[in-house]
């Protein structure tokens, strides 16, 4: 089936809202848009949570837009502009609502806490008004969430009625300082941190089954809920129990996500390595039943914050992930004039043959390949803080480890997998048993990781006696200040920087581990050991990094060669993964489908590049198609020798090539 576009657009309330919606539709009609989500009162016309005239205004609205667009022949779905509330950005409460409290104290303005029972019964009545007109979706914002609501340092969730829950949970009174400070205590996880976030789930649950009951009432089951969501690891932060909010959000067994994914405005091509790996992991957390619709949006909200190449590149994104629809914010909010902006439809028109060629493959459950990331959602709830007091060094996730990886030409998928990469704190997230099983593989450790596996016990299965970590402000008299790692190869000695690493890990290799770099310090002393290869005794492979934050090592030819080595050490005697080469920031995507495998390749830079596909077998008789910005996709020629497979024709940036075979 063709590629769908839902288009977002705000219509303005009075008494030309239905010259509004008619303008719309006829926009739709020549874009080729095929559901409209409309939004009311929001950003510049937002004036804080609406109630009494101003609600019922919206609401009239709501009823207009949607006779006229339906007339039309397009689907609507409404998207409320807010639930707890965005941000204050000068904004006030006037219904009396319990504000937001953040870590350090700040009061929100116009933020509601998910403990406030005015506010919990003014969104279930709001959202039932909404039903009862029978939208397709009611979409809950981003901003059902505790973090990310400014002016409030880090969010909120420390509100009296929230730390009343927390001191019913652990059997005493908790202030707001008491929470913090045990919540971000270095050292071993305080109980207390579990018990707060036990509380955020809850909350949150309960507003969301009192969402989906009054919906699901009031729309007479015709309505579904849908969720935007953002990043993973500041969401864990919050305790966020995935599986159960879509199971609570369901109505007759359908839900909608939106998952974030891309920028909001012009980013460098290689940022899609960000996106390919935010969809992966959203896909693999979402329930399969779940219907999905990515955000590409563009803010401030003006065709001069996002270039149609940018938006084109990460609509195909979006479709290469299996996506059921494009959810699209591309009008200015406030403009209220769909056809003042014709370049929106030829952008729409123009991207279509692409998306339509992604979407006429037969992937909708494709399997995605690659390097695994494993991840646990409550991954927050096991990370050891080193400084205290601050809630964002909870939040981690694999997405350096993704950034590193797909930026070298590394595919990736959501974990495990028979190869797998585990980086920083997420080496606290799983259990003796897991790290075992993961250790049994092959595995690829920064240093962080493996200081942490060898202060659980580990070591051994490291091929790593000591793993001490170094910060750059340190200043050992010896040797020195690390700058270099050096690598001998036969057309001589490669020299990579570490020189802007936070942090390395001092490895202290076994006698059989292999040790493949040397880090020196300025002056040509040795340092030590830049990465370990070793095969333990349960038969896995271990690569070991010394560099903390790998995805800020500086990226080049030599060093992808390195990656790609230690990648085809770790996949053993049973190589299978396509490493991609030829230009920087050639991001890929490899797949299985129902008729074989799909890998597909974006150019994150600047420059033309011509693909190459490093194959552990004899290279696989591919079909090659060249997916350009805003253009017809076309027959590429390739050339194979005879394990690698080379593209005859430049990949333009942001381009994607896609190829396939049995």
């Amino acid at each position: 089936m063709p590629a769908r576009y839902h288009l977002r657009f705000q219509l303005h309330p009075g008494p030309d809202a239905a010259a509004q919606a008619a303008e719309l539709a006829k926009f739709c009609g020549e874009a080729g848009v095929d559901e409209v989500v409309l939004l009311l009162g929001a950003e510049e016309l937002y004036d804080g949570h609406p109630g009494g005239p101003a609600e019922d205004l919206l609401v009239e609205t709501a009823v207009t837009g949607l006779g006229v667009l339906r007339e039309a022949g397009l689907e609507v779905s409404l998207n409320p502009w807010v639930t707890a509330g965005h941000a204050d950005r000068g904004r006030a409460d006037r219904l009396g609502f319990a504000p937001m409290v953040a870590p350090d104290g700040t009061v929100a303005a116009a933020q509601a806490s998910f403990a406030c029972p005015r506010w919990r019964a003014w969104i279930a009545a709001h959202y039932a008004r909404y039903a009862a007109l029978g939208f397709r979706v009611l979409w809950l914002e981003d901003d059902f969430r505790y973090h990310n609501h400014a002016p409030l340092p880090w969010g909120g969730g420390f509100e009296p009625p929230m730390l009343e829950r927390l001191a019913e949970l652990v059997g005493e009174p908790v202030t707001r300082e008491q929470a913090v400070a045990a919540v971000t205590a270095p050292g071993p996880p305080h109980p207390w941190r579990a018990q707060l976030q036990q509380v955020w789930r809850t909350a949150q649950l309960e507003v969301a089954e009192e969402l989906a009951a009054a919906v699901a009432r009031h729309s007479g089951g015709r309505s579904r809920l849908g969720l935007m969501s953002s990043m993973l690891g500041v969401a864990s932060v919050e305790g966020r129990d995935w599986p159960a909010l879509f199971d609570t959000l369901a109505i007759g067994g359908r839900v909608a996500h939106r998952p974030h994914f891309a920028g909001y405005s012009d980013q460098p091509g290689r940022e899609l390595s960000f996106s390919v790996w935010m969809l992966e992991q959203q896909r693999a957390l979402r329930p399969a039943w779940a219907g999905s619709e990515p955000e590409i949006e563009n803010w401030p909200h003006t065709a001069w914050s996002k270039s149609d190449t940018q938006t084109w590149s990460e609509l195909v994104t979006a479709q290469l992930a299996g996506s059921d629809a494009l959810f699209l914010n591309l009008h200015p909010m406030h403009s209220g004039r769909a056809q003042r902006y014709p370049g929106i439809a030829r952008l729409l028109r123009r991207s279509r043959p692409a998306l339509d060629f992604v979407a006429a493959e037969p992937a909708g459950a494709f399997e995605s390949l690659g390097v695994g990331l494993p991840f646990r959602q409550d991954a927050a709830a096991h990370v050891r803080t080193r400084r205290g007091g601050d809630l964002a060094e909870l939040a981690v996730d694999p997405g350096p480890a993704a950034d590193f990886l797909l930026r070298y030409g590394v595919p990736v998928t959501a974990g495990p997998a028979r190869v797998n990469a585990l980086f920083g704190q997420l080496a606290w997230a799983f259990a003796d048993a897991e790290v075992e099983r993961l250790l049994s593989g092959g595995l690829l450790l920064d240093g962080a990781a493996a200081a942490i596996l060898v202060e659980r016990g580990f070591g051994p299965l490291l091929g790593i006696e000591a793993a001490e970590l170094v910060e750059r402000d340190q200043h050992p008299a010896v040797p020195g200040p690390y700058a270099v790692e050096r690598c001998p190869t036969a057309d001589g000695e490669i020299w990579l920087s570490v020189n802007l690493q936070p942090a390395l890990a001092r490895l202290s290799p076994v006698p059989d581990a292999t040790v493949t770099t040397l880090v020196t310090t300025p002056d040509g002393r040795p340092w030590g050991p830049g990465r370990c290869h070793y095969t333990n005794e349960l038969g896995g492979r271990v690569a070991v990094l010394a560099a903390t934050a790998p995805e800020q090592l500086p990226f080049d030819d030599d060093g992808q060669r390195l990656l790609h080595a230690t990648v085809r050490f770790l996949e053993g005697e049973r190589p299978e993964l396509p490493l991609v080469s030829g230009g920087p920031h050639l991001v890929p995507h490899f797949v299985r489908t129902a008729s074989g495998h799909r890998l597909a390749v974006a150019n994150g830079s600047a420059d033309p590049a011509r693909p190459r596909v490093d194959f552990p077998g004899a290279a696989p008789d591919a079909r090659a198609t060249l997916l350009c910005p805003l253009a017809e996709p076309t027959t590429a020629a390739v050339a194979t020798d005879p394990a690698v497979l080379t593209v005859d024709t430049a990949l333009p940036h942001r381009g994607w090539l896609l190829l396939h075979w049995a």
